[in-house]
This record gives C-alpha cells, sequence and structure tokens, in this order.
C-alpha cells in the first residue's frame, strides 16, 4: 500500500502522485460508492499501486464543491474590474464561504488597465487590505514573484469569474503550462469556460488548482449567525452591538450599522450581507 496526493480527476479517474514523483492513475474502490464519499483533488490517500486502487481517504482538513477540492491552504480570489465589471457580491460571497472552511486567502484584481476612474476602486482595494487580506493588482505589472511565494509549500486554488485572467497568471508562473485562455464574450458579458475539470500544477514547491470558472455559488451553512461571522470585521466588531448574538439586521443599537453609518465598514460589504442574510431566511423558510 502506497501513499500519495490526488492531483487531477477526470471521468472516474484520479492521477495520484507519490513522494517519490511516481504518478499512477487509479480508481476508487466500491466502497467509497457505499459510503457516498467520492475523491477529490488535493485528498491523500492510501493506494495500491498493483491494482492501481484507491483504498482510503485520509481526513481532509477542509473541502470545497464548486471547486471540487479539497485539503487547500489558501485560495486566491482573482477579479477582473473591467471586462467582466467588478463583482463585489459574488466577492464576498467567496469570502464567506471560505472564511466558513478556515482556509487562507490572497486576493487578486486584474485588468486594472481597462479602468478609467480608479479612486473607488482604491478605496475598495485598500478597505479588503485592512481586513487582513493580502491584496494584488495586475495590469501596470503584477508582482508574479512575490505571488508564486504565496505558493511555495502549499496546496492553492485560483478562483473567481470567468475570463479574469486565472490561466493567465497561471501561464506567466511556468510557460510550459500552456493552459487555455480566452476572449470574453461581449455578448454574454463574460469568459468561455477554459478549464473543463480541476488539476493540480505544480509551482514551485506548491501546488496550485487550475479550475472551471465560478458562476454563483451556494452557501454550505443555513443559519444567519454563522453568516455574520465569515464577515471577519462583523465578528471583530460585534462587542459594540447592544445584544450579544446581533445578527446587524433590524436589531436596535446594533454597532455594525452605526460603523457603517460612519463609513468605516465598506456599504456594499453591508448590502452584500443583508441579501445573503435574505437568501438564507429563504432557504430556512423553504426548509421548515
Amino acid at each position: 500500500m502506497r501513499k500519495g496526493l490526488i492531483i487531477k480527476s477526470i471521468s472516474g479517474d484520479y492521477k495520484v502522485i507519490t513522494e517519490n514523483n511516481e504518478e499512477f492513475i487509479c480508481k476508487p474502490r466500491g466502497l467509497f460508492r457505499y459510503k457516498e464519499k467520492t475523491p477529490k483533488v488535493g485528498d491523500y490517500v492510501d493506494f495500491d499501486d498493483k491494482t492501481k486502487t484507491i483504498l482510503k481517504i485520509h481526513p481532509r482538513r477542509n473541502e470545497l464543491d464548486r471547486p471540487i477540492i479539497a485539503n487547500l491552504d489558501k485560495v486566491f480570489l482573482t477579479f477582473s474590474v473591467k471586462e467582466p465589471d467588478l463583482n463585489l457580491n459574488l466577492l464576498d460571497r467567496l469570502l464567506a464561504i471560505i472564511e466558513y472552511n478556515d482556509i487562507g486567502i490572497v486576493i487578486v484584481f486584474t485588468k486594472l488597465d481597462l479602468l478609467e476612474d480608479k479612486i473607488e476602486f482604491e478605496e475598495i482595494k485598500t478597505y479588503y487590505n485592512k481586513l487582513g487580506y493580502t491584496v494584488y493588482t495586475s495590469g501596470f505589472g503584477l508582482p508574479y514573484e512575490e505571488i508564486k511565494a504565496e505558493v511555495n509549500d502549499n496546496i492553492c486554488c485560483f478562483a473567481g469569474q470567468s475570463g479574469v485572467g486565472k490561466s493567465t497568471l497561471l501561464n506567466f508562473f511556468d510557460h510550459t503550462l500552456n493552459l487555455k485562455t480566452a476572449e470574453i464574450s461581449e455578448a454574454l458579458g463574460r469568459g468561455k469556460h477554459t478549464t473543463r475539470h480541476t488539476e493540480l500544477l505544480k509551482v514551485g514547491t506548491g501546488w496550485v488548482a487550475d479550475t472551471p470558472g465560478f458562476g454563483n455559488v451556494d452557501f454550505p451553512f443555513d443559519d444567519l449567525l454563522t453568516l455574520s461571522h465569515t464577515f471577519i470585521e462583523f465578528f471583530e466588531n460585534s462587542s459594540a452591538c447592544k445584544f450579544r448574538l446581533c445578527l446587524h439586521l433590524d436589531e436596535p443599537n446594533c454597532g455594525i450599522k452605526k460603523l457603517v453609518e460612519e463609513g468605516e465598514i465598506l456599504k456594499s460589504r453591508y448590502l452584500n450581507y443583508r441579501l445573503f442574510a435574505e437568501e438564507l431566511k429563504e432557504l430556512q423558510r423553504k426548509k421548515y
């Protein structure tokens, strides 16, 4: 029995790599189907190198469903500021989901050279940076070596809107990857999906997943208190609220709403939070 890391999944086959960089194409044993547990890229597994069968999936630190990947150390959220326009609703949604899974976050804003008025964007960039997220921008040169260093010794994933330049960034890291890129469809206002499967690619001493582009994604929780805790500035300032379990919606003397009014919390963040809260309320009504 050998141990390895799943680095590619396609059509029910899994490419597993060992510490000695030996690669095997394996299939999972039927037991996983019985237990309704499917191997994911990023899983550490035990396998039989003779029968090419995955025998055991080691416990996961975390996992995501879109993209389908496990054991991530960092997610690089990649968003363009133009073509397609910056989608702060999707950014805040992904931040909440990734915070819930306790995964490190790096934000990369692309195509800054296409933006005419950069003042509003600089305020947005500064705000997310103040939240504790490392923020990079491209359009006038990107510190690729710094971003590459972020990958070292980690399993990472680039995620975000389609057509924002995720594959282009990866090709800068290693031109031998030759990942497919696509132009933006003007009619749709978004890029075509250029990646059809999830695969871990070796970058420096770490791994980066090239994944299909994101559309809307569902929250892995359905309670409002958990949602409020995934907005880190809400959680950190909740002691200013009158009620200990304040949800920052309609409660009186809410410290978070006061910070929004004072401009200390980005208004779009709070409005997105309210939209997400209504979404979860609707799910709860349907559930119960």
